[in-house]
């Protein structure tokens, strides 16, 4: 929580912090004989591809808008190649090299293809001081509500100091006086470390230049509340601060899932944010839970939507794979399996077998424990109610 920041929202309507993400693509036919070219039969791509077959420099694209089209010379036809992103983006690049040979053979044509992707700062996205002091933005503030100084300055990030002492990220301080002392008096200062001693410090330097235009020496301001104009009784520190942003967005890292892909062995959900796969529910998350009181959202959570399973069991001699080994050699043999007598592979019993939910991955386990030559039984009683 220390980490989090606000932004001032009228910046960011300014344009504060916007940014582009660069991105490249390689395309490399496989045939020898395959070429760029433009379908001259498909009149809807041509506003957007060029007579060689590549998208034209300052095309902007959409989701399933045409990249590039090519003859493929083993299916004697045009391949219309679509951009598959969500985002829109803007070609910037374009480059293309035929093939050539090399040792009596000749290498396919390829191309080249660099896009840039608009990124207005976002809730989640991540920021840092030069100072190493990264933050995330937490939410865009109204500037009507954000406080202000006695000349009418609204800050654009507004950030918890319980980030310093930990970190002692002292130069961020000095930073902040410096670039403070350097805009009220349109000087560029020598950041280097040599330039100060321990009898001429660089906040005594900064401190007297903010004195000399009319600033507090420490840095610190007076400010107003703005949400009823009464004034705080802190003294808030208040200057300039270089942050940049970092690469580490909302729109690269969102997940989410409701139904998608399982893993054949556990028949839980894969993992992958590109497989569309599910945001795994660790050991801390099962604590947390757990201590909360919540155990049927566990229950919920790491069972019913995870790997539940129906499984047979026998009671008499507690084995998980008897029974299930029988129903399964049953159902290949014959399609109607579900109408043919149950009985356990190792003991024999047919009236003393029941249902049993559990976890898929349990199974699972079973098994590779019993080609190690373990056997797992479980203690059940004779007329227990299993489901």
């Amino acid at each position: 929580m220390e980490d989090a920041m606000i932004l001032n929202k009228s910046s960011y309507e300014r344009g504060f912090a916007h940014g582009c993400i660069f991105k490249s693509m390689f395309i490399e036919l496989e045939g020898s004989k395959d070429y760029f070219e433009r379908d001259p039969n498909n009149k809807q791509i041509e506003d957007k591809l060029g007579p060689d077959g590549l998208v034209y420099v300052g095309a902007k694209l959409k989701s399933r808008d045409p990249m590039y089209c090519y003859w493929k010379d083993s299916e004697n036809k045009y391949i219309v190649c679509r951009y598959s992103g969500k985002e829109e983006m803007t070609v910037e690049v374009v480059r293309m090299s035929s093939g050539f040979t090399s040792g009596g053979s000749v290498t396919p044509n390829c191309a080249y293809v660099g896009y840039r992707i608009q990124r207005n700062p976002s809730v989640g996205d991540k920021f840092a001081s030069r100072a190493g002091q990264k933050g995330i933005c937490s939410v865009r503030w109204p500037a009507e509500d954000l406080p202000f100084t006695d000349s009418g300055l609204v800050p654009d990030i507004v950030f918890n100091p319980h980030g310093f002492p930990s970190r002692m990220t002292i130069a961020m301080m000095v930073e902040c006086m410096a670039g403070k002392s350097a805009a009220v008096h349109g000087l560029v200062h020598d950041a280097t470390p040599f330039k100060f001693t321990e009898d001429n410090t660089a906040i005594d330097y900064f401190g007297k230049l903010l004195e000399a235009g009319g600033y507090n020496y420490y840095g610190t301001e007076t400010m107003y509340s703005g949400v009823d104009g009464s004034m705080m009784q802190a003294q808030i520190f208040f200057g300039v601060v270089h942050y940049q942003r970092l690469r580490h967005m909302v729109s690269d890292k969102w997940q989410v899932r409701s139904k998608g892909p399982v893993d054949k062995v556990t028949h839980q959900p894969v993992k992958g944010r590109k497989r569309g796969g599910g945001v795994r529910f660790g050991e801390m998350e099962r604590d947390g839970v757990l201590a909360h009181g919540a155990s049927w959202v566990l229950l919920d959570r790491l069972f019913n939507s995870s790997d539940k399973s129906k499984e047979l069991v026998c009671r008499t001699c507690g084995s998980l794979l008897g029974p299930t080994v029988l129903v399964q050699s049953l159902s290949i043999k014959n399609k109607m399996a579900d109408n043919q007598p149950v009985s356990c592979k190792q003991c024999g019993e047919r009236d003393n077998l029941g249902t049993i939910n559990i976890p898929f991955v349990l199974r699972n386990l079973v098994c590779q424990l019993a080609s190690f030559n373990i056997k797992v039984e479980l203690d059940l009683k004779p007329n227990e109610s299993l489901v």
